[in-house]
């Protein structure tokens, strides 16, 4: 189980992505994945991020990379 903290960041970092997707807004949503990505890496590497809540966030991430590969100007 994450820790609400936790939660409630990651959540407000995937809220911003999408927002600025939904905006068109291309080169905040490419900042906003990265941001996502290295908090996602972080708090696994620090161990407050479970495996299991890691591959979830992980998989979210790589879906988005995947989703936005083509976002150029």
């Amino acid at each position: 189980m994450i820790k609400r903290k936790i939660r409630k960041e990651l959540e407000a970092k995937q809220n911003e992505l999408k927002m600025n997707l939904e905006n068109n807004y291309k080169d905040l949503a490419h900042d906003a994945l990265k941001e996502l990505q290295t908090t996602v890496e972080a708090y696994k590497d620090s161990g407050e991020l479970k495996e299991k809540d890691y591959l979830k966030y992980k998989q979210l991430v790589d879906h988005y990379a995947m989703r936005m590969a083509n976002y150029h100007h």
